[in-house]
């Protein structure tokens, strides 16, 4: 049976704030809700892109020898796309992301050896000193079990190797990060029971909740009370 095609996205008038950054660890859907989101409101996307970092699968498969280059890689990429963030932002044009900037130190200290962080960080501080701070993150929570399944499902041969490990220790991190991070107001989403990449009403969900966000952290898990 096919799948009907689904329901065209009415979009709103305007956007609700001029930059969206959304955020969570690798299978929770950031690309998805970005991407969606941006269709709904008329919205610029800028995309970190994995598939773009040639050590990611070595990474996986022997952290402690490609760690260091991996990640330089991606602070090379977000020092670029944070150049575009700004030329954006500049030219009024809204737009939704699916990185923060901020969140580099995260995968920095899980993967670098402690000779090699403080280097990194160095180069890291140097490259994000001006990168733009978004007017809001949505953070995509979601447990390790829910991410193994999803990264196992999509099959994509840089992350299978990803071990369980990796994954409880990467949620620990994400947590722990958004838990002090407050330099722009933070909407925490429940994403394990959420598919807005296939369900208009799930899309809308979140969209609401951006749309009335008037707190500083708030959290939003389906079919619980505002």
């Amino acid at each position: 049976m096919s799948t009907p095609p689904l329901a065209p996205v009415t979009r709103a008038a305007r956007p609700p704030l001029a930059h969206i950054a959304i955020e969570g660890p690798i299978g929770a859907g950031k690309t998805a809700l970005a991407t969606r989101l941006a269709d709904r409101w008329a919205m610029q996307t800028l995309f970190e892109s994995n598939a773009d970092n040639p050590f990611l699968e070595r990474f996986y498969r022997d952290p402690s020898r490609h760690g260091l280059a991996a990640q330089l890689h991606f602070a090379l990429q977000r020092e670029r796309l944070s150049h575009d963030v700004a030329a954006l932002r500049a030219a009024g044009k809204p737009l939704v992301t699916n990185f923060l900037a901020e969140r580099d130190d995260l995968f920095a200290r899980l993967t670098l050896a402690a000779d090699e962080l403080p280097l990194y960080r160095t180069l890291a501080a140097r490259l994000a000193a001006n990168a733009p701070r978004p007017d809001l993150v949505v953070y995509l929570q979601a447990s390790p079990e829910a991410l193994y399944a999803r990264i196992q499902k999509r099959a994509n041969p840089a992350e299978l190797p990803i071990s369980d490990a990796f994954l409880r220790a990467l949620c620990d991190s994400y947590n722990e990060f958004f838990y002090h991070y407050d330099h722009a107001p933070v909407l925490t989403v429940g994403a394990e029971h959420l598919n807005p990449l296939d369900s208009d009403a799930d899309l809308a969900l979140i969209a609401e909740r951006i749309e009335t966000m008037r707190g500083r952290k708030e959290s939003f898990v389906k079919g619980t009370p505002r």
